[in-house]
C-alpha cells in the first residue's frame, strides 16, 4: 500500500492525488496537520524538513515538492 503524506492546502499533493486516482493506483492519505505523529514522520523522512507530498512505498520513501509526474511515474515503475 502506498502512503501519501499531505495538507489540505498543497497544490502538489492535489496533483498527485489526481494523478494516482487517474491510474486507479489505491493509497491511504495522511493529512500532517490533522493525523498525530504524520509531520513528525515526514521531517524524518526528508531531513528535518515538512515536504508534502511525501510516500513511503516498499520500505522506501520519497518525496514531490515540487510536483513531478515523471519521477513518480518512476518512483512506481509505471
Amino acid at each position: 500500500m502506498i502512503k501519501m503524506y499531505t495538507t489540505t492546502w498543497c497544490g502538489d499533493c492535489r496533483n498527485a492525488k489526481r494523478f494516482l486516482q487517474g491510474q486507479s493506483i489505491a493509497y491511504e492519505e495522511i493529512n500532517i496537520e490533522e493525523q498525530e505523529g504524520a509531520a513528525e514522520r515526514v521531517m524524518s523522512l526528508n531531513d528535518g524538513k515538512r515536504k508534502v507530498p511525501t510516500f513511503e512505498v516498499d520500505g522506501r520513501a520519497f518525496n514531490l515538492s515540487p510536483y513531478d509526474e515523471k519521477k513518480l511515474r518512476a518512483e512506481l515503475g509505471l
